[in-house]
């Protein structure tokens, strides 16, 4: 039967029709029955030990657990690995990134890294509402969830717009609720595109996450409830952390 051994699993357990299956593949389907039998925080046996168990080498071992941590079943702690905990789950919504994790039961939080002032260049002006040359907030912080880092996100946002930003904002706290909430500005729609890559070098130090390690990026461009251009983000969400949903309703 042409069908998943899980529901949401691919068809066959990934198998080709043709029945030849990668050795590395086998192995990675092997270990990952071990990483369910284990559970959330468990620590994997040694490469060694697994490399035996599976009667492998060590570099094929290695290949399977690569793809394995790229999924983001397993993570590195320290010198071990151990079993992740499932993926968070960010609605494609207005709801803000704080609003997200606090549904899923964890903390969210941010760390910035710099908060600064520039002239608004044209590509930008329109899209958050200001002339060219006026002066133009761009806010970077890491993002958090329990304390570990997953994502980093720049917003820009006229000072017309926010002009005590820089004192009267706790960076740690959201955005959104700031401006809903101390400016009387609400949120009307945005446009989000989203795309896969891999961060560059300083973003990778900043998240804590390896070169490698593929991306999703998020750019939005929000408008207020009067329609008025109002705030451009570039969000980076570490793939093997982040899923994204979206509820679809039937067009009439």
């Amino acid at each position: 039967m042409n069908h998943p051994t899980r529901p949401g699993g691919p068809v066959r357990s990934g198998v080709p029709e043709h029945g030849r299956v990668p050795k590395y593949y086998a192995v990675k389907s092997r270990l990952s029955l071990l990483v369910d039998e284990l559970g959330e925080g468990e620590p994997l046996p040694t490469e060694r030990d697994l490399a035996v168990r599976y009667e492998v080498s060590r570099e094929t071992l290695r290949q399977a657990l690569r793809e394995l941590l790229l999924e983001g079943r397993l993570r590195r702690r320290g010198r071990g690995t151990v079993v992740a905990g499932p993926k968070l789950e960010q609605p494609l919504s207005l709801a803000s990134y704080t609003e997200g994790v606090r549904r899923q039961g964890r903390r969210p939080g941010r760390s910035l890294i710099s908060l600064d002032r520039f002239p608004c260049p044209e590509a930008l002006a329109p899209e958050i509402g200001a002339r060219v040359g006026e002066p133009v907030w761009h806010m970077e912080r890491v993002l958090l969830a329990d304390d570990e880092r997953v994502g980093l996100e720049s917003t820009y946002v006229s000072e017309a717009r926010a002009p005590r930003l820089d004192v009267e904002f706790d960076p740690d706290s959201s955005f959104y609720a700031y401006l809903r909430d101390r400016l009387g500005v609400g949120f009307g729609d945005a446009d989000e595109r989203i795309e896969t890559v891999l961060a560059t070098p300083r973003e990778a130090l900043l998240i804590g996450t390896p070169p490698a390690l593929p991306m999703l990026l998020l750019h939005r461009v929000s408008r207020d409830t009067a329609g008025l251009p109002l705030e451009r983000v570039r969000t980076l969400y570490r793939g093997d952390r982040f899923s994204f949903t979206v509820h679809l309703g039937r067009q009439v």
